[in-house]
């Protein structure tokens, strides 16, 4: 296929070159009406692109097809059967994914290192969970993706499962052997969906993790926003074999999906997948030596243990990313949470994610020279004046058993029957009817259905105290709860 093209800034460029004037939605009428004020912020330009895609970019019946030669040419460029752009982000993709694949009542493998909007997408669709848990360790306090025999076992478990979702790369990098699980769902004949928010970079190089569609998954998923070059909100579903049919997704997206889809998303989505296709591995294998360097350097600073692929070797991953610069920090006695506070009020410089341990950063190929040298130095400052920031409340880390909760109930039962909020010191026994998630990285510690633990209270209310951001819970602090209500 000619991956010079790209035919939503090919029908973007016409829209604006035939000088159209438009009698519908959006309102500010590509421009006309936009405030200056928003303009110096926004860009006039970003109005003068947001477009009807009915009428505007296309005609009334979509005759051009603009949207299926754009998704046709984004297949191709990373080896899948069928691609659709979605413009709601990946949070509401993976829903429509699991809905393809399970309807309300029936069962469907989870990774319950999973996001919230997993979570969330279970409560909606009526699903009922078949929780296959992360491999944990013990030593770094890190949730890695599951193994093919932890499937294979809940698959003979439950015969009347009807697929997995799985969660690969992690936040934090580490990666599943996605082959080797694809293997153990088609044995059974039921379909993998990855969930790959954090791997659109990954089919543009050999030196990165496998790729979805490449490690022979059905339906993937990815965050074109996160790791690739389009703006937020940019979403692609990747579809490969029969275990998931092309009309059944594109119906299950419609009940979700936006009617007033963004051309801008659509256009960034387009115009990246050109990028790629056209100097890709180039691009990539300037960011992954560029990784390595920040990597290598980072090693030699005190205080700070910078994870890599002795994950690999532990037997703890299958692969990892290497353009995620993962950092304990535990060394300088602060949290990862600290961390990022006091680098961005004094670098000015705003990490990936973090959690009681670690920090993150991402690297794209969208990183220079500057915003390398940025990164290192600021690190740096960081263990030089660690000694200089205020300790908090120690966090009770909980033992990984403690992360592996009884499921009382289904989900959206406990979520949407009766409830009520009890003190937190009187909610162990009793069954959540809420998520409670630390956000970032946002996986639920407690999700509905679930049986509240002490121990799960100790550590939520001790990193409340520390600093954790709960913004799922009914009450933030964690002084009460949210549980099925008693009979």
């Amino acid at each position: 296929m000619d991956h010079s093209r790209a035919p939503v800034l090919e029908a973007l460029e016409e829209f604006r070159r035939r000088g159209d004037v438009v009698f519908g939605p959006p309102g500010h009428k590509q421009g006309r009406g936009t405030d200056p004020r928003v303009a110096d912020v926004l860009g006039l330009d970003v109005f003068r692109s947001d477009v009807l895609s009915l009428n505007g970019l296309d005609d009334r019946r979509q005759s051009q097809g603009v949207l299926e030669q754009a998704q046709e040419l984004m297949a191709d460029a990373v080896g899948a059967e069928h691609a659709f752009f979605s413009t709601c982000g990946s949070s509401l993709s993976v829903k429509t994914a699991m809905l393809a694949v399970a309807g309300p009542g029936e069962k469907l493998l989870l990774s319950r290192n999973a996001h919230k909007s997993v979570i969330a997408a279970v409560i909606i669709n009526g699903v009922d969970p078949v929780w296959v848990h992360p491999k944990f360790d013990t030593e770094r306090h890190l949730a890695h993706p599951p193994e093919p025999d932890d499937v294979r076992r809940r698959l003979r478990e439950h015969p009347d499962a009807k697929g997995m979702l799985l969660i690969t790369p992690t936040d934090w990098g580490t990666c599943a052997d996605i082959r080797g699980l694809a293997g153990a769902c088609h044995a059974e004949d039921v379909p993998l969906i990855v969930d790959e928010a954090w791997g659109a970079h990954l089919p543009f190089h050999p030196g990165l993790p496998a790729w979805g569609m490449d490690a022979d998954a059905d339906l993937v998923v990815t965050s074109v926003h996160k790791m690739g070059g389009a703006i937020e909100q940019s979403s692609v579903f990747h579809l490969q074999h029969d275990r998931v049919a092309p009309e059944v997704l594109k119906q299950r997206e419609d009940l979700l999906g936006t009617t007033s889809a963004s051309s801008l998303v659509y256009g960034a989505l387009d115009g990246w997948r050109r990028q790629m296709a056209e100097r890709g591995r180039e691009l990539m294998d300037a960011a992954l030596h560029r990784a390595e360097r920040i990597r290598a350097v980072l090693r030699e600073l005190p205080g700070l243990e910078v994870m890599g692929g002795e994950v690999i070797e532990e037997g703890l991953a299958a692969e990892f990313d290497p353009m995620k610069i993962v950092v304990d920090v535990r060394g300088l006695g602060i949290s990862g949470m600290q961390a990022t506070e006091w680098l961005r009020a004094h670098c000015h410089v705003d990490m990936g994610g973090s959690d009681t341990c670690r920090v993150n950063a991402s690297i794209t190929y969208a990183d220079d020279d500057e915003t390398e040298k940025i990164l290192v130095e600021s690190l740096r400052s960081l263990v030089e004046h660690a000694d200089s920031i205020e300790r908090r409340p120690r966090v009770h880390l909980p033992e990984p058993a403690v992360l592996e909760p009884e499921q009382a109930m289904l989900p959206r039962t406990a979520f949407f029957g009766p409830a009520e909020q009890v003190p937190a010191e009187r909610a162990a026994g009793r069954v959540a009817a809420e998520m409670v998630s630390p956000y970032p990285p946002g996986v639920p510690v407690v999700a509905p259905g679930e049986v509240i633990t002490e121990e799960m209270v100790d550590f939520l209310r001790s990193g409340v105290a520390h600093g954790f951001l709960i913004a799922d819970a009914a009450d933030p602090t964690l002084k009460t709860l949210r549980v099925v209500a008693r009979d």
